[in-house]
Formats: C-alpha cells, sequence, structure tokens
C-alpha cells in the first residue's frame, strides 16, 4: 500500500475503534489502481458528521450540510464523508435531500461512474460492487446503474465523463454516450465556471483530440459558451493534431478555426481569468499577424518567446504542418536578436528629457520605440552613450528640436 494511504490509517481506526466502518473512496482508489499520482485521500464512514468531529481534535466543517467534515491528522488534510443517499435533484446539479445510511454499498451507489464507486479497507483490499476495477481493466468508462438517472441527477456529469476520457485515455461506453447524447440539454442547466473547470482539464488531458471529438458527437459542445451556432465548424476542426497543443495552444487554435471576431468576448463568456484573457487576446492578434507574413525580428522581440512558441505551433497546426521542431527554431531565433525586452536598452525617459532639454510627453513612448526598433536591426548597439550619440545624428538629419 502507498504511503499516503499509510499515512491515514490511525484516522481509519480512529473511526473504527469507536465502533465505525470506515473506508478510503473515491478517485484516490481508481489513480492508485491506475498507477498515476494520488491528491487528496477521501474517506467514508458509517460514523455522522458529530460523530466523527468528537474523535478528532482538529477538525472543518466543509460540507457539514452534505456529511462532509475536514480532519487534519499530522499535518495531513482528509475529507471524512457519511455514508449517504441523495434525492430530490430539482436543479440538476444539488441534492435536495441527504439522508445519512449505514451501508457502505449504498454509498457507493450514489456516485457516479463505476470507476469511482471503489473502496478500499485498511489492510487494501478492494470492496467493488458495481465491477468498477472491470472497468478500468478494460479503460472504460460506466455509469453506476441507470446512466439517463445518473445524468439527471448532476448534468456536470456529463462533462466529467468526456473529461475523463481526455485525462484517463478511457472511452465511453455506448449506454454513457447515448445518455449524454439525449440528456445533453441539461448542461445549460450548470454554472459556466463549473463548464469551464471541467473544460480546462480536459483541455490539460493527453487525449483531447478524442474528447473535443466527444463534445461534438453528443452534442454537448451546443451548451457551452460562446459556441452555439459553430457546431460545424468545431466538428469539422478538431483534429488529432491537437493532443500535441498544451491547454493556452488549444485556446488560441479554437479561437481561430472558429472566427471568433472578438476574442476577449468569447473568453470572457467562459469566466475565465482576466490575466488569461488579456493573454489569449494578445496572442490571438499575434497569430492573425502570423498568418500575414513570416515571422520577423520585431514580431519576434514584441511577442516574446512563449508566445511565439504558442502562435507558431497554432499556425502550423492550421497549416497541417508539423510542430515537432518550432520550440527549438524559435528559442534560436530568439537567442540570436540583440534584445529582449526594453529593461536591457539602460535608456529611460528621464534620460531623454536630460539629452534634449525638453518636457515628457508622447515623443518619450515613440523614441524608445524607435531605439528598440534600430537596436534590432544593429543600427546602433545597447550602450548609453551610443545611443545617445546615434539619437542626436537621426536628430540632426531629420531637423527635429530633440
Amino acid at each position: 500500500m502507498l504511503q499516503v494511504f499509510q499515512n491515514a490509517i490511525p484516522v481509519i481506526e480512529t473511526i473504527e475503534r469507536a465502533g465505525f466502518e470506515a473506508y478510503f473512496v473515491g478517485g484516490s482508489i481508481r489513480d492508485y489502481i491506475l498507477d498515476r499520482p494520488i491528491h487528496d485521500i477521501d474517506i467514508a464512514t458509517s460514523a455522522t458528521p458529530q460523530e466523527v468531529k468528537s474523535l478528532f481534535r482538529h477538525t472543518i466543517d466543509i460540507g457539514i450540510e452534505h456529511g462532509t467534515v475536514l480532519v487534519i491528522y499530522n499535518g495531513n488534510q482528509y475529507e471524512i464523508t457519511t455514508f449517504r443517499t441523495e434525492s430530490g435533484y430539482k436543479d440538476f446539479r444539488r441534492p435536495d435531500h441527504v439522508e445519512y445510511v449505514r451501508s457502505l454499498e449504498l454509498d457507493l451507489q450514489r456516485r457516479d461512474f463505476t470507476m469511482n464507486a471503489i473502496a478500499m479497507d485498511k489492510k487494501g483490499k478492494f470492496i467493488d460492487p458495481f465491477a468498477g476495477y472491470e472497468a478500468i481493466s478494460q479503460k472504460v468508462i460506466v455509469t453506476v446503474g441507470n446512466a439517463n438517472e445518473r445524468f439527471r441527477e448532476d448534468a456536470l456529469r456529463m462533462m466529467r465523463a468526456i473529461r475523463f476520457v481526455s485525462q484517463l485515455v478511457f472511452t465511453l461506453n455506448e449506454e454513457t454516450k447515448q445518455a449524454i447524447y439525449q440528456d445533453a440539454h441539461l448542461l445549460q442547466h450548470i454554472s459556466v465556471e463549473r463548464i469551464t473547470l471541467e473544460f480546462t482539464k480536459l483541455l490539460n488531458g493527453s487525449n483531447k483530440y478524442q474528447a473535443l471529438a466527444l463534445l461534438s458527437e453528443t452534442g454537448l459542445i451546443t451548451y457551452m459558451p460562446g459556441i452555439k451556432g459553430k457546431e460545424k465548424q468545431f466538428q469539422t476542426n478538431v483534429i488529432q493534431a491537437v493532443n500535441d497543443l498544451t491547454e493556452n495552444q488549444v485556446w488560441l487554435y479554437l479561437l481561430a478555426v472558429l472566427n471568433i471576431d472578438d476574442p476577449g468576448s468569447f473568453l470572457k463568456e467562459w469566466r475565465l481569468p482576466s490575466k488569461k484573457v488579456k493573454y489569449l487576446t494578445r496572442n490571438y492578434e499575434c497569430l492573425m499577424l502570423r498568418k500575414t507574413q513570416p515571422w520577423n525580428k520585431i514580431m519576434l522581440y514584441d511577442a516574446g518567446k512563449e508566445t511565439a512558441i504558442d502562435v507558431e505551433k497554432v499556425f502550423r497546426t492550421l497549416k497541417g504542418q508539423s510542430i515537432e521542431r518550432v520550440e527549438q527554431e524559435v528559442s534560436i531565433d530568439y537567442q540570436q536578436l540583440a534584445i529582449t525586452s526594453r529593461e536591457q536598452i539602460n535608456v529611460t525617459g528621464k534620460d531623454l528629457m536630460e539629452w534634449f532639454e525638453v518636457k515628457g510627453g508622447p515623443w518619450i513612448k515613440e523614441t524608445l520605440r524607435t531605439i528598440e526598433v534600430a537596436i534590432l536591426h544593429k543600427e546602433v548597439g545597447p550602450n548609453k552613450q551610443e545611443i545617445k550619440e546615434w539619437l542626436q545624428r537621426c536628430n540632426l538629419q531629420q531637423g527635429k528640436k530633440y
């Protein structure tokens, strides 16, 4: 048994000594079977939240209305949830009624997919009433019980299913896929923030091509931000090559293939962080410029290395070209630039005002830009005195007062 589970065994034993059952449950068991990194250890128990709180010194009520207590033990955090059943999902997301039960199997029965409905005791024995281990072995995503019922309880589960296709390189079984197709419209009841969180995880998976294709095939894509009316463009342009792109690069690719006129507004519809919206919008502008001409020193300098790599990878993907050498090629060109940031110029607006005895104004920004361009074209070096003399010569030739 892995150390992360061994660290939590005293927690389980504390609960058992008080006369209750306790088991490891959830994604940690799935990831343990798949030999994937384990992030959080969750425990399910027959003890009620109040009973759990009475057993441990350090606890936090993080979801006590749904039976969950956070226990802090030896510096580690464990979410401990009471066995429960759920009913009455009027908003297609959260249960209206939660009832505590004393049966582990009833608790596992309420979960989304069989691969997530496996428990493990402190000795490492699996409790698997819904054949989750078999589903994991076959790399298939199967709902616990009737698929339509599971998705009508919580419509976000449809996005989770397809996100797992990308993350785990699994497939959907036919019943699960058909149920998503039938219930795709329920996604409109889910908040944009939750949809975007799942979509972001999908884009960070290694099998995003199949997952994106499933969004189209099942009709879920229609109910995602800013996509309605562009489904055909989306479907046509989901290609195998997107698997080789990063999350940011896929966003950029989608902006391009969907012909988004206002990328800022489109990305804001997804409730993405403002910093990310700004970064992607700038990259999209750079991509549009790249479509009209090859890279030159000014373009590369203005873009920066990271953006240039993102843009070039997307540009070549759009052209159906290999992106294998992009990072190497861009890095070489970038290293050959005379400067890579304004900070390397060593000339400030204050210097310019002193040299030419002129008050500040728009001319400062314009002159600094002129210096950048000249250095990049190797008309002048980055040395301060050299720049001063070069500017004075230029100004005399152009008849300027500064």
